[in-house]
Formats: C-alpha cells, sequence, structure tokens
C-alpha cells in the first residue's frame, strides 16, 4: 500500500475533523459542541484539530460552507423571465432551506442557525460579513437588472437586492428565534413585490477625495487555473479584462469595475484576506449560499456579468503583480492580448483601471441627481 504524502495526509485529515465536526455541531449544536469531541469522533489528536483549524468558530464556519457548496441542485428549476418573478423564485429558494418548527432542535435543519450570533460577536467577523452582503446585493442586482424591460435599462437595482436579502436573512433570524412565527409565502411575496418598487437607485461614479490614476503597464499575465464560483466553471482570465484584487473590508469595489468597464470586458474579483482560516470559510458560505438560490432563480443569460474567485494561496494575487495581501487590498489590472496594461493601487482603483483607455457606457457613467453609491 502506498504510503501518503505529506499534502495528502494533511488533506485527510481535513477531511476526517470536518465529517466530524459536522457529526459534533448537528448533534449538540454549536454552543455544546467541543473541540475534544470533535477530535475523538475523527480519531485524531485535539492538535491534529487546531493544526488545520484555527478555532471551533473558524470549523463552524467551514464545515457551513462545505455543505453549501455541495448543495444539490433541484432537478427541474424554474428561473424567472422577468425580475419580479426571478426574485419571487429566488426568495422560495431561500425559504425553502428554512427549519420547519416540527425539526428536531439540535439537527441536521438547524445547523446554520448560530450563524449570524457568530458573525455579530467579533468586530473581525462582523466588517467583512458586511462587505460579503454587499457583494451578494451586487450579484443579486446585476442579475436583476438584465430581466428588465429595455425602456427601464439605465436603473441601478442594487438597493432592491439589498432590501430583499434583509427580508431574508432576517426571515432566517425569525425562523431561528420564534420557530412557526413566519409564514414562508409571506416572505416570498414580500420579495417578489420588491422588484416594483422605485428607489431612486442609479449609480453614480465614486466620489471620494482622491482617484488613483491607473498606471500604463506592459506586463506579462499567465494567470493560474482559477474556478469562478458564481457562474460553476472555470474562470475566464484570459481574454481582455479588468481583474480586481480584493481583501474582505474592501468588497463593494468590484462593482466599481463592473460600471466602468467597457461592454464585453470580463471582470473578476479575487477575493483574498489576511485570516484565510476562518474569513476565507465565511466567505465562501455568504457567497455559494446567494448563488446556490441565484442559479435556481435566474436564467443563464441573466446571471451577473462579474466573475469571483478565491484566491486563498495568494497565486492569483501575485500573478496580478501583488505579492502581499491583507483584508485592505484593493488593486486592479486591466488585461488585453494576454497582458497587462494598466494598473492601480488603493481605494477607487477598480474604476481607475477599469475605466483606463476607454470610456465607460454613457448609460452606466453618466451623473444623476440621485444619492451616492460607492
Amino acid at each position: 500500500m502506498n504510503r501518503l504524502n505529506r499534502a495528502e495526509l494533511q488533506e485527510r485529515n481535513r477531511a476526517k475533523v470536518l465529517a466530524a465536526a459536522r457529526e459534533e455541531f448537528t448533534e449538540r449544536g454549536f454552543r455544546d459542541a467541543k473541540i475534544d469531541g470533535i477530535a475523538d469522533r475523527a480519531e485524531l489528536t485535539r492538535g491534529a484539530v487546531y493544526s488545520n483549524f484555527p478555532g471551533k468558530r473558524a470549523l463552524y464556519f467551514a464545515v457551513l460552507a462545505d455543505l453549501a457548496e455541495r448543495a444539490p441542485e433541484p432537478p427541474h428549476p424554474e428561473p424567472g423571465r422577468t425580475a419580479r418573478e426571478a426574485l419571487s423564485a429566488f426568495a422560495r429558494a431561500w425559504v425553502a432551506r428554512l427549519p420547519l418548527a416540527t425539526d428536531e432542535r439540535p439537527g441536521p435543519a438547524w445547523l446554520g442557525m448560530d450563524l449570524m450570533s457568530e458573525v455579530i460577536v467579533d468586530e473581525r467577523t462582523r466588517r467583512p460579513f458586511t462587505q460579503l452582503m454587499k457583494l451578494d446585493a451586487i450579484l443579486l442586482g446585476l442579475a436583476l437588472e438584465r430581466l428588465r424591460p429595455p425602456a427601464t435599462s439605465a436603473g441601478r437595482m442594487v438597493c432592491v437586492a439589498e432590501a430583499a436579502l434583509t427580508t431574508l436573512h432576517g426571515a432566517s433570524q425569525m425562523a431561528a428565534a420564534a420557530p412557526g412565527f413566519i409564514e414562508p409565502f409571506n416572505v416570498v411575496g414580500v420579495c417578489e413585490r420588491l422588484a416594483d418598487l422605485d428607489l431612486g437607485d442609479v449609480w453614480q461614479p465614486p466620489h471620494i477625495p482622491y482617484i488613483p490614476q491607473a498606471r500604463p503597464a506592459d506586463e506579462p499575465w499567465s494567470p493560474p487555473p482559477a474556478v469562478d464560483v458564481v457562474h460553476g466553471g472555470p474562470a475566464r482570465l484570459a481574454g481582455d479584462g479588468v481583474v480586481a484584487i480584493l481583501g474582505l473590508h474592501r468588497l463593494e469595489a468590484a462593482e466599481e469595475a463592473v460600471r466602468a468597464a467597457v461592454p464585453g470586458a470580463t471582470v473578476t474579483a479575487v477575493l483574498v484576506t489576511g485570516d484565510p482560516g476562518e474569513l476565507a470559510p465565511l466567505a465562501r458560505l455568504a457567497v455559494a449560499d446567494l448563488c446556490n438560490c441565484l442559479r435556481q432563480a435566474f436564467p443563464p443569460s441573466a446571471w451577473p456579468r462579474l466573475q469571483v474567485v478565491y484566491d486563498e494561496s495568494g497565486a492569483l494575487a501575485a500573478a496580478a503583480g501583488v505579492p502581499a495581501v491583507s483584508d485592505g487590498t484593493e488593486v486592479a489590472v486591466r488585461v488585453e492580448a494576454g497582458r497587462i496594461v494598466a494598473r492601480a493601487d488603493g481605494r477607487g482603483a477598480c474604476h481607475a483601471a477599469a475605466s483606463a483607455g476607454g470610456a465607460a457606457p454613457a448609460a452606466q457613467a453618466q451623473p444623476a441627481p440621485t444619492r451616492h453609491h460607492s
């Protein structure tokens, strides 16, 4: 029998810890779960658990992320043909996974009910989670915009997406705190009607005291293979477009790249963090939960024009000339014909790189007398 090398052994132990943690959290709930219990179930030492995960909360996030990413899609999804229908279908997919008052607690249906309390308890998770919700709203809003009638194509629907996600996350918390109180069909009806609201939501370019200028460049672009978690396939990184390296405190800047990019350009948000042990699985969870519902509710032609890639190893960031990353990182490069032709760093970098060398469509870049979204 061939002996496992170090990397294979670590991967096997990590999988054993995840499986054991899922059993422990399911049977005991997050609060009563013990690291020693997880180690016993995995037939590993306590130290082996901590060598793979920095703590119980990080392990909890990783279990939930793993489940979300492996969630099976329904065999016959019914995507909406209009923004209203799609938002209704999105809400139905969301509430379908909420636990029922009759479900045994603790148990599989209740596994994720401690997520929000664990996010709230620490500023180190609250701030990234806020930005992850911003990214979710951007993805949902961009998809909604692609299903509107052409006559209303100038409007932005990210605020509608924010309202819908607030409603749905609130329904999740009420299902946990007051089982049986919320009527899921009413939640779906509320979300459906949000698509018809005019929230005065028109995009304007960022207004900050200093927007960095994109610097001309002539550098090779040889990105490693990566997965686009929004569309569920290999990321398209070789073509012309904008690649934004974004720490988990700067995710909302991805919208600046999308709005400023020329038509047809591929825009990719590469998510990085200074705390991959705990925050990387939280990011995976937040995006997977959103995309599971989005793919059920929207036809592929309406999926958002934004790729999202995780870069826990830093290899993609390094290929873009960013050797060190943090949660505050914002670096964007513009790629043409297989080379990096412009780059920008710091707040506003996404807008600067995306608009370098080309003009954004007038409907996207035109100032409007409504409130600012940056």
